[in-house]
């Protein structure tokens, strides 16, 4: 049975293929040789050159025809003024690759990747790896040592779908599965939602300059995984610049606009030398901003334009200055609503939040909670240079804390980061026991108790309801409505009520809906999250 034809796919060694008369069959030459092997019998080679190498081209062509008369030689003309320039050569390649008539069905293909400058060479890799060129990669190159006078040399054939390629795959799902550690710490967590989350984030912090929305609530870990964000690009060597921090929440007033934008001496009273701003700071780098909710309209205003144009105006100044940094923000209000009422600028959400991640509670990620203990006590063993742990029964004690309804974690991973400082500083001898552990946990409910509500029931949801509405309430659904009422008034979100409301319900649940069912109660009193 006839094998199917060969067909090689090149472009001409303006420099290798050339050879003077005398001397052409004892040198080397690339596309030449290709066509002496026995065992490589190639029926068709299309030659590729620029036009002015049109004599070359037929030499060439003549010499194949010479060492391979079964060899039929096609040669085109593929224009560009630079062969090391990478787009016009990238451009003309694929515009040939679009044009010609590949049968894969009928014909093999391989593409000699020896011959043109490195630039040439590149960019045929890319367009058979990405299958504009639909055949196997051929390397060749000269003998070793003559035997018997001949130059016909070594080749190799790359099948970018063999297993080699496939371990070259996996360095880079080793590298990424190192990013992901990286990102969290190198914790391992188990949430499943998070996950999927870091390795979002992994994917967009390696391949985007574009800005990215960190949300969630406080403690929750938003500072941490901006810093990591960096550290990871700084590691790839696509930042050079430093790491600069601040908390919209601090600024206020005229120092706002001059702690982010800088400002020239005499701008302002008190402003008796120039002052860079963080904006400038970041310069090459990244800049955090953290509750970017809280900053006024004025500086709002300011940030749009220098993230769009990467331009701005010192206080005080009367030529803009230049910085190009990432942006990342931070934030635990919901933007969108901050939009509707007319605090936030749309147009700047709509420029901060291409990548939006909301980073969960504690509380919802309770399969996270013993990894994440036992790295706050390798931080605290790191600071404190004391190894502590848990005895075995004081572990279940805190861990069956944790992960139930009782374990609120408001202040989220701060709140553990302290609960652990707190019980491995007072450990006994490196060991925290029951009774620590016992401590420590009527220490944190009562913190998260806050301060009771003043008057009884009937106040409560007088101030909820109105005295009306609230007189026309049976008894039972007084009672009842007045936990719910107290239980959203010292949570942080809607979320973090209902799982507490629904703690024993929600655990029969495929996909809990927290939130919505407590939505749903409440509106049959005409109540929403934001009239509490």
């Amino acid at each position: 049975m006839k094998s199917r034809p060969l067909v090689l796919i090149g472009l001409l060694g303006t420099t290798l293929d050339m050879g003077k008369r005398q001397d052409r069959w004892e040198r080397w030459r690339p596309t030449v040789s290709l066509c002496q092997h026995e065992e490589l019998l190639i029926d068709r080679l299309e030659l590729l050159h620029q036009g002015r190498f049109e004599r070359l081209g037929i030499d060439v062509s003549a010499d194949i025809s010479a060492v391979s008369p079964e060899t039929e030689v096609r040669r085109h003309h593929i224009e560009f003024d630079d062969a090391w320039d990478f787009e016009e050569v990238y451009s003309a390649l694929l515009d040939f690759a679009r044009d010609y008539p590949f049968d894969t069905d009928r014909e093999d293909y391989l593409l000699h990747i020896t011959t043109g400058t490195h630039v040439a060479q590149i960019c045929l890799f890319l367009l058979t790896e990405s299958r504009y060129m639909p055949g196997k990669l051929i390397q060749s190159s000269p003998p070793t040592r003559k035997r018997g006078g001949s130059s016909v040399g070594n080749y190799r054939i790359i099948d970018l779908d063999l297993s080699r390629y496939d371990r070259i795959a996996q360095r880079f799902v080793a590298e990424q599965r190192e990013g992901l550690s990286f990102l969290k710490s190198g914790i391992d967590t188990r949430n499943p939602s998070f996950n999927h989350m870091i390795e979002q984030i992994e994917q967009v912090a390696i391949r985007s300059r574009e800005p990215i929305l960190l949300t969630g609530p406080t403690g929750a870990g938003k500072s941490a995984l901006a810093r990591r964000i960096y550290d990871l690009k700084r590691q790839r060597r696509q930042l050079e610049g430093p790491f600069v921090e601040v908390n919209c929440a601090t600024l206020r007033g005229d120092a706002a606009m001059s702690t982010l934008f800088g400002h020239r001496r005499g701008a302002f009273t008190g402003a008796v030398t120039d002052r860079q701003g963080l904006l400038l700071a970041a310069d090459g780098g990244q800049l955090f901003l953290d509750e970017v909710g809280e900053l006024g309209v004025d500086e709002q205003a300011m940030l749009l334009r220098a993230v769009e144009e990467r331009r701005f105006l010192p206080v005080g100044a009367d030529a803009e200055v230049q910085s190009e940094f990432q942006l990342i923000c931070g934030t635990n209000r919901d933007l969108q609503q901050a939009v509707a009422s007319g605090r936030f600028r749309e147009d700047l959400l709509a420029r901060i939040n291409l990548w939006t991640f909301q980073l969960p509670g504690l509380h919802e990620r309770a399969e996270d909670i013993e990894p994440n203990v036992r790295f706050e006590l390798e931080r605290h063993a790191a600071r404190s240079k004391n190894n502590v742990r848990f005895n075995t029964e004081a572990r279940r004690a805190f861990m069956d804390f944790a992960t139930s309804h009782r374990g609120r974690w408001l202040g989220n991973f701060r709140d553990l980061n302290a609960a652990i400082t707190r019980m491995a500083t007072l450990a006994t001898a490196g060991r925290i026991n029951e009774a620590i552990v016992a401590q420590e946990i009527g220490r944190l409910e009562a913190s998260w108790s806050g301060p009771a509500d003043p008057g009884g029931d009937d106040e409560l949801l007088e101030r909820a309801l109105g005295r009306d509405h609230a007189a026309d309430l049976d008894h039972f659904d007084r009672v009842q409505l007045a936990e719910v009422v107290r239980v959203c008034r010292r949570s942080p979100s809607l979320s973090a009520a209902g799982r507490e409301l629904f703690a024993v319900s929600r655990q029969r649940k495929k996909v809990p809906n927290d939130a919505d069912r407590l939505r749903k109660y409440l509106a049959r009193f005409g109540l929403a999250w934001a009239d509490l």
